[in-house]
């Protein structure tokens, strides 16, 4: 997964701020237009998007719609439409801050590690039922180990992190198998099943990994 996927059509602003992303050791993708931001992030994720709002095609408010959608990835937003409506519409829109262009490179990257820090730094996700530990790969259930393949624990992981909200099957199946993977979406559902069968007290009744038919799967806490 990158660090942060740009998503900015002025090719120069672009390339600076990719270019200072980096030198602080991020790995970075840069889209120019909203409809390839939206097909990238669906097939490779990110872990903070940086949003221009004024796109060709898909405006930025639009992209951050679709991004909502499906995950809970940190949102910035710039723009050089500073009006009190945009900015009241990105935010409610789930972008997690609304950034005025011209901004200052310095003031953005601290911005940025603050959200590293507070986001990522904790590699250990517990939420009193499982705990998940990202750097290990390891999950344990009431202090003991599961045996999770690398698709279960990847599988497990997003939809824990993205716990209460809907995933579809469309969305589930490109993360973790890819856009292009020779796999059937019917493995999404065996690997769910499976997953069940090692988490949930009464696997054919689950209460953590549910079911939102016609759309895909929803993990509970």
């Amino acid at each position: 997964m990158t660090d942060i996927l740009v998503i900015e059509d002025n090719p120069e602003m672009s390339a600076l701020l990719c270019d200072f992303l980096r030198a602080e050791g991020y790995s970075v993708a840069h889209c120019p237009d909203g409809e390839s931001a939206v097909k990238t992030f669906e097939m490779n994720g990110a872990k903070l998007v940086i949003l221009d709002v004024m796109l060709p095609g898909l405006d930025g408010f639009a992209v951050c719609r679709r991004i909502r959608e499906s995950a809970n990835t940190p949102i910035l937003m710039v723009s050089a439409r500073t009006g009190r409506d945009d900015k009241l519409n990105g935010l409610l829109l789930g972008a997690d801050d609304y950034i005025e262009k011209p901004y200052d490179i310095d003031i953005l990257l601290a911005k940025i590690r603050g959200i590293f820090t507070r986001r990522y730094q904790n590699n250990v996700l517990y939420d009193g039922f499982l705990k998940i530990d990202k750097s290990k790969r390891t999950v344990c259930k009431d202090g003991i180990p599961l045996e999770l393949t690398q698709k279960e624990f990847d599988l497990l992981l997003l939809l824990a992190e993205n716990a209460g909200k809907t995933l579809s099957k469309d969305f589930l199946f490109n993360r973790i198998w890819g856009f292009d993977s020779f796999s059937e979406q019917q493995t999404l559902t065996v690997h769910i099943k499976w997953l069940r069968q090692k988490i949930e007290a009464e696997p054919k009744k689950p209460s953590h990994i549910l079911t939102v038919w016609g759309v895909g799967y929803r993990y509970e806490r």
